[in-house]
Parts: structure tokens; sequence; C-alpha cells
């Protein structure tokens, strides 16, 4: 049994939600990318010699920080979504450090990304790969 609302009976929990996954993605992509870029001259610039490992360093800690601290990125909570566990319990630091980990693997590689994205668009909850490993899964806010 869960504490999460059925697809099938309150379906306008799970309505649109991988649209506004895409467009949180989109701005969550851009903050990191701004966060980055602010961060370099602190490094008296070699940060750019080392680019992607700060890029990928600073998006996972903005994403194990905001997922634990509201269960949502602020791309997320801009969209009006959160991350929910099978309990119906927002995410602790220990889910949202798997989440990110799940996360960032299925980004580096791109099978998994595949299975991911087909996974949101063909399930009833609109779990990706990493929410069904986790049993994690992605709710509106105000259904």
């Amino acid at each position: 049994m869960t504490a999460l609302p059925d697809p099938d009976i309150q379906a306008e929990f799970y309505s649109g939600v991988v649209p506004k996954r895409l467009l949180a993605f989109v701005i969550d992509t851009a903050l990191i990318f701004a966060l980055s870029a602010l961060i370099v001259p602190f490094t008296a610039f070699l940060g750019l010699l080392v680019w992607p490992a700060l890029y990928l360093t600073v998006g996972f800690v903005y994403r194990v920080a905001t997922l634990a601290n509201g269960s949502a990125t602020l791309g997320m909570r801009f969209c009006g979504i959160e991350l929910r566990e099978y309990s119906g319990a927002r995410l602790d630091g220990g889910t949202a450090l798997l989440h990110t980990v799940g996360y960032t693997i299925s980004m580096a590689v791109f099978v998994l990304q595949i299975i991911s994205i087909l996974l949101m668009l063909t399930t009833a909850r609109g779990q990706g790969l990493s929410d069904h490993l986790l049993g994690t899964v992605m709710l509106k806010t105000r259904a």
C-alpha cells in the first residue's frame, strides 16, 4: 500500500508533469550554468580549465541541497512539481543523494537517459529510471 495518489483515481496529481519536468530541467540547467560561471572568477579563472568537472560538481551539490531541503529543485518549485517518496513523504538527505546519483548516471549514459524518458512518457505515474529504482514520484504541488 502506498500513500501516493492513485494515477487512475487522482490523475490531476500527474497530468502535465512530464512537460513541467522538462521546463524544470531547462531552468535548473541555466541556474547551474550561472552558478558555475559565478564561481570561475574565484578560482583565478582556472575553473575554465576544468569547466566540465566544475559544472558537474556545482550541479550535483545544487540538486542534492535543493532536493533535501524541499523535495524539489528551484526549477521544479517554479513549475509547481515536487518529488515524493513511495510513502508520500518528502525526500530526506539520503534519498536526495541517491536520486541525484541516479540522475547523474542516467544523464551520463545516453541509453539510460532514453530509457528514463520513455518510462516518463509511458508509465502511469510518469516516473523516470531513478524514480523507479528509488520508488519516488513527481507530483504537482497544487493538484
